[in-house]
This record gives structure tokens, sequence and C-alpha cells, in this order.
């Protein structure tokens, strides 16, 4: 059997500057001068930032090389301003799983949470998203949690997602991402059946993938875990994420 290689694909949300302290989910905003200093790390250490999709040949053992994968979750208009600019800079490419339904809106799901509104890019601005080399993909219709839906919504949320995203922005829509990292083996099946070729989850650690040789299933490619990069994730830890077993300790 082919030695294992592990793969990490980054987690971001926001990335703006953090509201004030005691602000819900203050954790989940990067702050504009720490990406740019995480993605010139990888840079300058031979790494490759890839979307999903380009990522896929890598995970699956088709590709060999230095990458990593990076996504941002919910599709926030300071993913365009802050990180598009970093990524083509760097040549790199990332996957920004977007809410079908609220497109142009804000992050209304979190406001029970407390969680200062933000807006989300419109379509103009997620067609200057794909122009800029960036890739598209469903985080469902509406951010709603997938186990708290019968099948028939689960379906929905799945499957309209994708095309009724396609549609509007002429680009494949081949990657989702599960709100709120929830979902169980019926909804993966239904990711599957709707024709994405993966959907990531917040379970935390790298991907453990090697060659495809002799019939070796080395990964899920509808339950891949993540490497959750956060306010606070400081740069020997953005290091030790990407580069050591430091995140596979919580691999479930």
């Amino acid at each position: 059997m082919a030695k294992s290689e592990f793969i990490p694909i980054l987690t971001y949300h926001q990335i703006e500057q953090a509201p004030l302290k005691g602000t819900p989910m203050r954790s989940l905003y990067v702050s504009p001068g720490s990406f740019h200093r995480q993605m010139y790390l990888l840079k300058i250490l031979g790494y490759r930032g890839l979307s999903m999709t380009e990522l896929m040949p890598y995970l699956r053992g088709e590709k060999s090389g230095r990458v990593v994968g990076i996504t941002f979750d919910d599709g926030y208009l300071n993913n365009l301003v802050h990180a598009a600019p970093v990524l083509m800079r760097f040549g790199f490419s990332s996957t920004c799983y977007v809410v079908n339904d609220l497109i142009g809106a804000t992050n209304s799901w979190d406001a029970p949470l407390g969680v200062p509104s933000a807006q989300l890019m419109n379509e103009r601005e997620l067609g200057q998203w794909i122009q800029a080399g960036q890739e598209i993909g469903s985080h469902t219709l509406t951010h709603r949690n997938l186990l708290q839906l019968d099948e028939v919504d689960q379906q929905a949320e799945i499957v309209r997602s994708k095309s009724e995203l396609e549609l509007r922005l002429g680009t494949q829509v081949n990657q989702f991402c599960y709100p709120y990292g929830d979902y169980d083996s019926k909804c993966a099946s239904f990711v599957q059946a709707a024709g994405y070729a993966a959907a990531t989850t917040t379970h935390r650690s790298r991907v453990a993938c090697s060659p495809a040789k002799g019939g070796v299933t080395p990964f899920k490619e509808f339950e891949l875990p993540r490497v959750p990069i956060v306010r606070s994730t400081s740069g020997l830890q953005f290091l030790l994420k990407i580069a050591t077993p430091y995140e596979d300790r919580h691999a479930n």
C-alpha cells in the first residue's frame, strides 16, 4: 500500500477586522493583514492554494505536490474585497460556498445569536469572484440545518441550490458544504446523487489521501474534514495546522 499523504483544507469565514470583544462568533473574523500573511507563508513555503475542484485530483492521489485547499463559508462581500486580491497576487484559487436564496442579502441566520449583520455578495460581485479565478460552491438555499429538515426539504436545499446557482451565475457548481457542519449519511447520499463532486464538513483534521492504487479508498468525498483558521490563529499555529499532525488529533 502506498504511503499516505495529508492535505489540509482551510476554512475561513469573514476576512475583516473583528468587532468588539464580547461579540458572538468573533473568532470567525480573520483580519485582512493576517490573511495576507498566511497566504504569503504558504507561497514562500512552496504550497499552492487551490479551489476544491482543483484540489480533487490531489485528494484522489492522481496528482502529487505541496497543496492546500482554501474555502470560505457563506459568501461574504469582504471575501471579494480583501481575500480575492491576495489570492490573485499569489496565484491561488479557492472555493466560496454561497447561500443561494440570500445572495445580495446578509447573514440573517446569525441574527438570533447576536452576530453583527454582514453583507453577502450579490450576483454581480459573485461574477467578479469567478472572474478572479475563484470557484463558487453551494451552502444550500437558506443555510438551514439539514438535520432539522425532513427528507423532501433536505433534497430541495441540496439539489435546487446547485441548479439555481448554476443558472444565476453561469458556472458549474460541483462543491457543497453542510451548514453548521451538520449532516448524516442520508444527507451525504443526497449530495452525491445531486451530482456534486465532494462536500466539506466542520470535522477537524487534514485529509488523509493515497495514490489511487490497489483499490484503496483514501478518503470520503462527501465527508471531507477541514482545518479552521480563526482570528486567534498565530503564525506558528498556522504552520503547525498545515504541515504537522497538530489538527489531526481532532479527527472523528
